[in-house]
């Protein structure tokens, strides 16, 4: 087959102080959320899903360097919605880069030769991952051990995660104390207890309210807010929701061990 000339296009990220990017549809989602004060609403105007938009919140929120959005209570789908000062600043100033990036693509698209093979090699360096609890933060502590390391990494003011790696991982990410590193954590991972002083040998347990509980078919979706706009997600039976008797607004601890953390170096 032909090998069809490409098409030189391009998308702005804005990115805040800590280096996380913000992505087009992340952005429109935040302009419908300042423009609706509903999360609801703000998601039926970007043509996603509440559990979606949420998602998207809940990731923007964990990964930036201060909240970007502030909720307040009102049951499964009421409450208010609204943006922070820096979620409105990030907001305005995509829109102005947005504006200028456009022209700069159409004046470099009469430039660059290649185009397809220029693709295909950006391509090979994307990664995606389906962790659903992403924590952006800074390396408080280093422990060494004969063979593994623990690692802990503070996500907000009084919440910490801790990871085991290898030494050699160490020596790879080039971590050190003082150093950015997102923290990786399948949602199914995650074990919720309603007992918030229980005793446990998993490393890491997370304390906050219960703020959305999402019903699947065979499994829930049960989200903390860890405060400073950070949260954990963990996915359990429908069954054990029921058992556990869990409902918006009561306390409820995320524990996981250490060993299903996987550290990413922020560069």
């Amino acid at each position: 087959m032909p090998d069809h000339p490409g098409r030189l296009r391009g998308d702005v990220f804005l990115l805040t102080d800590s280096e996380q990017a913000f992505a087009a549809s992340q952005i429109e989602l935040l302009r419908a959320v300042d423009e609706c004060g509903s999360i609801s609403r703000a998601a039926k105007q970007v043509g996603i899903s509440y559990k979606t938009a949420w998602d998207r919140i809940d990731a923007m929120n964990n990964l930036a360097s201060q909240p970007m959005v502030t909720r307040s209570a009102g049951g499964a789908k009421g409450g208010g919605t609204a943006l922070t000062d820096f979620g409105r600043d990030i907001v305005r100033g995509f829109q102005a880069l947005r504006e200028e990036h456009r022209h700069f693509i159409e004046r470099l698209g009469h430039r660059v030769q290649s185009i397809n093979d220029v693709a295909h090699f950006l391509r090979s360096g994307s990664m995606v991952t389906s962790a659903r609890n992403q924590f952006r933060g800074t390396v408080t502590q280093i422990t060494p051990g004969t063979v593994d390391t623990e690692v802990t990494l503070s996500i907000s003011r009084d919440q910490s995660v801790a990871a085991i790696i290898t030494q050699d991982s160490l020596e790879r990410l080039d971590l050190a104390v003082g150093a950015t590193a997102v923290a990786l954590v399948k949602a199914s991972s995650v074990i919720l207890s309603t007992d918030t002083a229980l005793a446990t040998s998993a490393r890491n347990k997370l304390t906050g309210p219960i703020v959305r509980v999402v019903r699947g078919a065979v499994n829930s979706e049960v989200t903390l807010d860890l405060g400073d706009g950070k949260t954990v997600c963990a996915v359990i039976t429908n069954i054990s929701v029921e058992e556990l008797d869990l409902e918006v607004g009561q306390a409820a601890s995320a524990i996981f061990k250490a060993s299903s953390v996987i550290l990413l170096k922020d560069d």
